[in-house]
């Protein structure tokens, strides 16, 4: 049976990467945004290597729509196998600068849309006890310019974590990709770079597990 990986957030960087690299392993690949445009867009880039490439429209806070979204990228290419969930909204506000509304806003899609994304998946991952779901984190260390973004990326550390314990014991491989800085093709965070990181993480043996990978050795904290 030809696997199947899913990338929620499929922009054209490292959304783009990753689904391309997956699809070039031989992967059949869902790309899921918000616009009809980007993932269009971003699924005539894929290389397919003859595997089908389905382009999926859903905002990553419509729980409704994202769930519909991932059936059907199952139903019709096959049982989820790795889920990279890499939607975030990404802007400088320094502390006060944002409301509350805004500070809910940008929780619902850097952490709230990882988190149902990774629910609809992973029973079914666990059932066959295999698969992984992978995120992509940021800010290793606290940046007062970026609240919202830094309190979504260390929310995502800990879901990772919240994760593993439920689905980790199944077989289910959770982990972040932390990049700390502005992804561009030809820099040291090179999208299709950072795309090589979800592919290892994805084919780790389970003794060998790793939950946070960083682009360029950083450390977190």
């Amino acid at each position: 049976m030809v696997p199947t990986a899913v990338v929620v957030g499929a922009g054209p960087g490292i959304g783009k990467s990753v689904a391309d690299r997956f699809a070039r392993a031989g992967f059949s690949v869902a790309v899921i945004a918000r616009r009809k445009e980007t993932v269009s867009h971003v699924a005539a880039e894929i290389t397919s290597g003859g595997r089908k490439i389905l382009a999926l429209t859903a905002d990553s806070t419509d729980e409704a729509a994202l769930h519909s979204a991932l059936d059907r990228a199952a139903e019709e290419l096959g049982p989820i196998d790795a889920a990279v969930y890499n939607a975030a909204l990404i802007r400088r506000d320094a502390p006060g600068e944002l409301d509350a509304r805004g500070q809910l806003d940008a929780w619902a899609v850097n952490v709230v849309g990882a988190l149902s994304t990774a629910v609809r998946v992973a029973p079914g991952m666990a059932a066959r006890g295999h698969g992984s779901i992978l995120v992509t984190g940021g800010m290793p260390r606290p940046d007062p310019g970026y609240v919202s973004l830094g309190l979504g990326k260390y929310g995502l550390r800990t879901l990772v974590g919240l994760l593993d314990a439920e689905y980790g014991p199944a077989g289910v491989h959770v982990a972040s990709v932390t990049v700390p800085g502005a992804v561009a093709p030809g820099t040291a965070f090179d999208p299709d770079d950072i795309a090589e990181h979800y592919w290892r993480l994805h084919n780790q043996p389970r003794e060998a597990w790793e939950h946070e990978v960083v682009h360029g050795g950083v450390p977190a904290t």
